[in-house]
C-alpha cells in the first residue's frame, strides 16, 4: 500500500468520527421481529410497547405502568420477633445451620396461606394489524430512532411503499400509530386484540376498540386492578367497518391509530381511580391536536433529556449493518460506535421507563408480556432497582430518578410495619423485594428473604441525588426517610461475640451462601458498609439542615462501633465477618463490593490496599456471568481505574444472548436488551452507567477525568457528563490523552480535577495545585476505619497511574474552557 492510500484512508477515517459524530443513534433490522426479544421498545413512563414490525401482521405488546396483581397490602408477618432473637443467639453460638432451619422454619419459601412473596407485574395484552396480500414483501427495513423515540417500518408489496411510525408520547398519554403508502387507497387491514387475563372482554362500539381487563389474583390478594384501553382509528379515506370484536379497515390514504389505557390506580393504597374516565380523557387530549403537531411535542419533550448528553467514540464499516449482526461481531470487530449506541440505548430506556409521576424502572422497565413473569418483575432491591438508577444522575436524567424517591417515601411508611412488628424497632426498612402495594416483609424465604437492608440501599440514591444537585428543598422533604432508616439500624444493631463491634444481625450477602444451604449469618461486608452510608449521611444531612443533633450524636457513637472492612488469608476482600471465602466461588452476586462501587468506601488513591483486595476479589470471581452481573463489574473495573478489563466486561456483556433463554450466562438480545436470562433490564443500566465511570468519577473528593479509559477507545469526545456539585462537563481525547475540557458551574463552588500527569491545561481561569482536602461541601469523604489484614495475606501491590490535580474557583452559571496538551 503506498503512502497516498494511507493518507486518504486516514483522512476518511478522520472525516467518519468528526463529521458522523453519533449519526447512529438507531437500531435496524432487515427483518421482522420473530421473537419477543428481537420487537423493540417504546415508552412514556406509563404506556411500553414492544413493536414487532410484521409485515404480514404487525404486533404490539402492550403494557401500562399499574397493571399489577392483587390489592393493597403489606405482608408482614405476626409473632416472629422471639424467633429472630433465637437466631441471633445460634449465630452468637456458630450453630449456623440451625439458625438457617429456625430462619427457613419461620419464613418457609412458599408464602404461607395468610402472606405473599409479592405481586407479578403483568402485561396487558397483545395489539394485531393483520394486512392481506403483503405476504410477499421486499426492501425491507424495522428501526428504532432513539435519538427521537419512535419505532418505524417500511416496506414494498407490488411497487407500492407502506411505512408506519409508531410512538409512545411523552406529550400526552397515548401510543401512537400511523400508517401511510405511497400510493393512495392501499391501506387495508384489520385491528383486533388479545389479553390473558381471565377476567376480560373485547368489544367494538363507537368505531373503536375496546379492551377491559382485571388483573390477576395471586397467594392470599385477589386481583383488583381494573383496566380500559380504547384503539380508536382516524383515517384518511377509505372505510371503516366493525364486527364485535374486530375494526376492519378498507381503501384507506392514512390511518393514524391511538391507543389509550388507564386503570383505576391511584396510590399503593388507594384504587378509587375511574380507568372510563381516564381512558376518554387521555385519548380526547390526544385527539385535539394533529398528529404532526403530536409527535412534533413528544419529541421536543423527549429530547429535552436524550439530547443534554452526546458520546462519540468514532464510527467504522460496522455501522452499516444491522443491530443484530453488529452484536454478533463484536468481539472480533472494531465497532466503537456500538458501545456509544449501547450507552445512549440505556439512557433512552430509563427515559422511557421513569418519569415524572410514574412508577419506578422494574426488573424489566415497562416492558412485560406475562401474567406471572420471571421473579415477577417486580422490585429487587439488593440490586436490581438501584442498578436501574445508576445512570440517573451522571449521564444528566436527575428527573428520571423522581420515581424511585415517590417510591422511598411510600416504603418509609409501610416499612414502619415490618421495623415494629418483627424488629420491634423504631424507624423503617424493607427486606429484599417489594412492588406496587410497598411490601416490605421478608419475600422468597429466609435462605434469600431474610435481608433486613433493602432500605439502607435505597436510600443512598436520596443522598446521591442531592450531592449531584445541591437541593436543599428536596434533601429537606426527604430527610425523614434518611432519619428513620438510620433510627432502625440505631435499634437493630448486635454486639458480637467478640464483644467489639457492631452488627446487623441475622442478614446475608445477598444470595450467596459460605455454608452449604447456609446462608444466614451476622456482620457481612456489606450490611457494614451499608450501614456506614446510612449512618454517615444521616449525621451529614442533620448537620446540614440543622436538625436533631442529640441523635445524630447516638448515631456517631454508632458508627464508631461497626466493623471496619478486612482482608482476608487469599488477599481478598472478606464477603464475612470471619474469613470464609473460597477462591471458586463464582456466586453471580459479589455484594462486599458495594464499598466499592456504588459506594466510595474503597478507593485506589486513598487505599490501595482495599482497592487490590477488592481486585482479587474480582478475579476469583471472574468475568461472564449473569447480565446485570456483568454491568456491576464494568463498574467496579472502571473504580480500579482498568479500562480495558472494564472494555472486556462490556465485550462479554454484547455477546449475543440465546433468543430461547437456554443458559445461564448473560448478554444481549438482538434487540440491545440485557439477558439476566430472560430479560432484565437492569444490565443495560449497569452498563450504561459503567461507561461513564469509564470516562467520568467524581467521588473522592475530586473530579477524575478519563480514570479508565480502554485502548479501544483512545480517541473520541463527549459532552453533558455531570459530577457532584452541579458539573457538567465536555471533553475531547485524541491518543488516550485529553485535549478539552469545558467545566458549566450550575451551583458555583471549588472544581478540583485529577488528570493524566505531564498535561498541560491552558486557560484564562486561575488554576493552581491542589493542596489539601476539597473545600467543596459536595465533595467531602467519610473516613473509613483501617482495615484488618490476615497474617496469610500475600499482598502485591496495587498500581495507581501518575496523576495531578487543579483547584479553580466557578461562579454560579459559570462556563470555563481548558485547552490540554502533553508537557
Amino acid at each position: 500500500m503506498n503512502f497516498y492510500k494511507i493518507k486518504v484512508i486516514v483522512i476518511g477515517i478522520i472525516f467518519s468520527v468528526n463529521a458522523n459524530a453519533q449519526q447512529n443513534l438507531k437500531l435496524t433490522y432487515n427483518k421482522p421481529a420473530e421473537n419477543w426479544n428481537e420487537a423493540l421498545p417504546i415508552g412514556n413512563g406509563k404506556l411500553g410497547a414492544m413493536v414487532f414490525g410484521g409485515a404480514v401482521q404487525e404486533h404490539l405488546q402492550l403494557n401500562e405502568e399499574t397493571i399489577w396483581a392483587g390489592e393493597p397490602g403489606n405482608n408482614i408477618p405476626k409473632n416472629t420477633f422471639e424467633s429472630i432473637q433465637k437466631v441471633r443467639r445460634l449465630i452468637n453460638e456458630r450453630q449456623f445451620e440451625k439458625a438457617q432451619d429456625l430462619t427457613n422454619n419461620t419464613y418457609p419459601r412458599t408464602a404461607p396461606q395468610d402472606l405473599n412473596y409479592g405481586m407479578p407485574y403483568q402485561t396487558m395484552g397483545d395489539l394485531f394489524l393483520d394486512f392481506k396480500g403483503h405476504e410477499n414483501f421486499k426492501n425491507y427495513n424495522r428501526a428504532l430512532d432513539i435519538e427521537k423515540a419512535i419505532s418505524t417500518v417500511s416496506y414494498e408489496v407490488n411497487g407500492v411503499t407502506f411505512k408506519r411510525e409508531i410512538f409512545s408520547s411523552f406529550a400526552d398519554n397515548v401510543i401512537m400509530i400511523k400508517l401511510s403508502s405511497s400510493k393512495k387507497g392501499n391501506l387495508n387491514f384489520n385491528i383486533n386484540a388479545s389479553t390473558p387475563h381471565l377476567k376480560k372482554s373485547i368489544f367494538t362500539e363507537k368505531n373503536q376498540l375496546v379492551i377491559n381487563g382485571t388483573s390477576g389474583s395471586v397467594d392470599n390478594k385477589i386481583g383488583k386492578i381494573n383496566f380500559k384501553t380504547i384503539v380508536f382509528p382516524v383515517l384518511k379515506g377509505g372505510k371503516l367497518n366493525s364486527t364485535d370484536d374486530q375494526l376492519q379497515i378498507s381503501g384507506a390514504d392514512e390511518v393514524v391509530i391511538y391507543v389509550s389505557i388507564a386503570t383505576n390506580f391511584k396510590k399503593y393504597n388507594d384504587l378509587s381511580g375511574n380507568p372510563g374516565a381516564r381512558v376518554s380523557e387521555y385519548l380526547n387530549k390526544a385527539l385535539n391536536k394533529k398528529y404532526d403537531a403530536e409527535l412534533k411535542a413528544h419529541v421536543e419533550k423527549y429530547q429535552k433529556y436524550f439530547k443534554r448528553v452526546n458520546l462519540d467514540l468514532g464510527t467504522t464499516e460496522q455501522a452499516r449493518k444491522t443491530t443484530d449482526i453488529r452484536i454478533k461481531e463484536f468481539g472480533n470487530s472494531n465497532d466503537p460506535n456500538l458501545i456509544a449506541l449501547y450507552f445512549q440505548f440505556g439512557r433512552y430506556l430509563l427515559i422511557s421507563s421513569s418519569q415524572q409521576g410514574t412508577q419506578p424502572a422494574n426488573l424489566q422497565g415497562i416492558w412485560n408480556y406475562q401474567l406471572n413473569p420471571s421473579w415477577d418483575s417486580k422490585y429487587t432491591v439488593n440490586i436490581n432497582t438501584e442498578m436501574n438508577y445508576w445512570p440517573a444522575e451522571n449521564t444528566n436524567l436527575s428527573e428520571m430518578h423522581e420515581p424511585l424517591f415517590d417510591m422511598i417515601q411510600d416504603l418509609s411508611v409501610t416499612g414502619k410495619e415490618s421495623a415494629k412488628e418483627m424488629y420491634h424497632a423504631r424507624g423503617w426498612n424493607m427486606h429484599h423485594n417489594t412492588d406496587l402495594w410497598r411490601i416490605t416483609g421478608v419475600v422468597d424465604g429466609g435462605f434469600y428473604g431474610m435481608w433486613p437492608m433493602g432500605g439502607a440501599w435505597l436510600t443512598q440514591h436520596v443522598w446521591n441525588h442531592y450531592l449531584y444537585t445541591g437541593d436543599k428543598e428536596f434533601l429537606k422533604k426527604n430527610y425523614e426517610a434518611l432519619k428513620g432508616c438510620a433510627l432502625f439500624y440505631l435499634d437493630v444493631l448486635q454486639q458480637d461475640p467478640s464483644k467489639k463491634y457492631l452488627v446487623v444481625s441475622p442478614s446475608m450477602s445477598p444470595e450467596n451462601k459460605y455454608f452449604k444451604n447456609v446462608s444466614i449469618t451476622a456482620g457481612t461486608t456489606m450490611d457494614n458498609q451499608l450501614v456506614f452510608d446510612v449512618f454517615n449521611n444521616f449525621i451529614n444531612a442533620s448537620k446540614i439542615l440543622n436538625q436533631d443533633g442529640n441523635l445524630s450524636d447516638e448515631v456517631k457513637s454508632a458508627l464508631s462501633k461497626l466493623p471496619p472492612m478486612q482482608i482476608g488469608q487469599h488477599a481478598q476482600l472478606q464477603e464475612w465477618l470471619t474469613d470464609m471465602d473460597s477462591t471458586n466461588d463464582k456466586h453471580r452476586h459479589i455484594s462486599h463490593l458495594y464499598g466499592l462501587f456504588p459506594s466510595g468506601q474503597i478507593s485506589p488513591l486513598r487505599n490501595a490496599e482495599l482497592a487490590e483486595a477488592a481486585k482479587n476479589s474480582m478475579i476469583y470471581r471472574g468475568d461472564k456471568s449473569t447480565g446485570w452481573s456483568m454491568g456491576w463489574k464494568v463498574n467496579w473495573w472502571a473504580r480500579l481505574l482498568d479500562g480495558n478489563r472494564a472494555f472486556k466486561l462490556i465485550s462479554d456483556q454484547l455477546s449475543p444472548a440465546p433468543i430461547d433463554n437456554k443458559g445461564h450466562s448473560g448478554g444481549t438480545y438482538p434487540n440491545l436488551l440485557d439477558a439476566h436470562p430472560p430479560f432484565q433490564i437492569d444490565g443495560n443500566f449497569g452498563c450504561t452507567s459503567g461507561i461513564a465511570e469509564m470516562l467520568l468519577q467524581s467521588y473522592d473528593g475530586y473530579i477524575y477525568l478519563l480514570p479508565a479509559l480502554p485502548d479501544a477507545l483512545a480517541s473520541g469526545s463527549v459532552k453533558g457528563l455531570k459530577a457532584r456539585g452541579g458539573f457538567e462537563i465536555d471533553m475531547d481525547w485524541n491518543n488516550s490523552k485529553l485535549t478539552k475540557l469545558i467545566v458549566k458551574s450550575a451551583l458555583g463552588g471549588n472544581v478540583r480535577i485529577r488528570v493524566a500527569k505531564n498535561l498541560k491545561l491552558k486557560s484564562k481561569t486561575n488554576l493552581v495545585s491542589a493542596k489539601g482536602e476539597n473545600t467543596n461541601e459536595y465533595y467531602q469523604t467519610n473516613n473509613i476505619k483501617s482495615p484488618l489484614k490476615s497474617d496469610h495475606a500475600e499482598m502485591k501491590g496495587f498500581m495507581i497511574p501518575k496523576t495531578e490535580m487543579y483547584d479553580f474557583k466557578t461562579q454560579k452559571g459559570g462556563v470555563y474552557s481548558f485547552n490540554v496538551t502533553e508537557q
